[in-house]
Formats: structure tokens, sequence, C-alpha cells
């Protein structure tokens, strides 16, 4: 049997554990840097990535923005401003024509009850339904109940607003209305 023995006037010293330790703590250190590194390197590159789409809507924003002014300034225009004029009147006739008014004043016999007479109508056009501003006389209280409830129910007729109500002028002969109301509507032609 073998023992191992130090004769030498200087101990044997083992550097094996600072050696491991030293080897570890470099590979751990080596492989936190790779990680890093490959963090920032694909950060970087989505930030260039980013830049470069900011870049190319800057573009596209600089190019729409110049565009608009052109056409600012084109339709600016005496000419063309007075052709945009024409263009909004003749919309304005052809919406107007397309307008069922016959069916609006049919839906309006069958609403007004008996009794009853339209004095003044005034009709507007507004988004594709017609604002309706209406006088009418009639010949007794019940009739003015009757007017009003018949409205209210109609199908064609909405938003009912109350303008007047309230006497004829006596001065107008021939005249047999007990009362006038007068109110406006909105006729969507359902």
């Amino acid at each position: 049997m073998y023992v191992r023995l130090n004769l030498a006037t200087k101990p044997l010293v083992s550097h094996r554990r600072f050696l491991v330790g030293s080897a570890l703590l470099g590979i751990l250190g080596s492989v936190l840097f790779l990680y890093l590194g490959w963090h920032f390197y694909t950060l970087r590159k989505a930030d260039e990535d980013y830049r470069a789409r900011l870049g190319k809507i800057q573009k596209e924003m600089d190019r729409l923005q110049e565009q608009r002014g052109e056409l600012e300034r084109f339709f600016a225009k005496e000419e063309n401003r007075n052709l945009q004029e024409r263009a909004k009147f003749i919309g304005n006739v052809i919406e107007a024509r397309s307008f069922n008014w016959t069916k609006m004043f049919m839906d309006l016999e069958h609403t007004l009850p008996p009794g009853v007479h339209v004095l003044k109508i005034e009709p507007t056009l507004e988004n594709g339904s017609a604002a309706v501003k209406f006088s009418v006389g009639g010949s007794s209280e019940e009739a003015k109940i009757k007017l009003l409830k018949a409205f209210e129910d109609s199908r064609s007729f909405s938003h009912i607003e109350l303008t007047s109500s309230g006497l004829p002028k006596q001065n107008a002969p021939g005249n047999t209305d007990v009362f006038i109301v007068e109110f406006s509507a909105i006729y969507t032609g359902i």
C-alpha cells in the first residue's frame, strides 16, 4: 500500500476548485454573453425593419399630402368651383326626382282623417327622406284629436312635432275651420 506524503518544505496546494469554478463561471458568462448578443441583434434588426416601414409610410404620407394639395389647388380654380356647384345642383335635382312624391301624397291622403284639410304644405328633402311642414285646418276639436292620433300611429310619417295650434283668422269669407294646427313630420316612405 502506498501512501502519498508530501515531504517537501512547501505543502501541495490544489487549485482545482478555483479552476473548475472559474471555468464554470466563464462558460456561464459566455452563454449569457451569447444570449444577450443575440437578443440585442434581434432587437436591432426589428428596430431597423420598423424604421424602414416608418420611412415608407412617411414617404407615402408625403406623396398623398402633395396629391391632396394639388387637388385642392385644382378645385380652388374658378372654373372648377363653378363645375362643382353645378354638379351639386344636378345631384340635388336627381335626388329630388328620384324621391316618390306621389306615394307621399297618397300616404298623406290615407293618413288625414275626415273633417280635416291641408291648408299649406312645405316638403324639403333631407338625407333621402322628406321633412314636411303642415298647416292643417279642421271642422271640430274631435277632428283635431283624430288628426294628431292618425299621424302618431302612421307608419309613413314619424318625428311629429307640433309647432302651433290655435283658432283661424275670422276675416276670411267662407272659412268654417274651428282650428288650425301647424306641425312638422318626417316622411320615411315605409
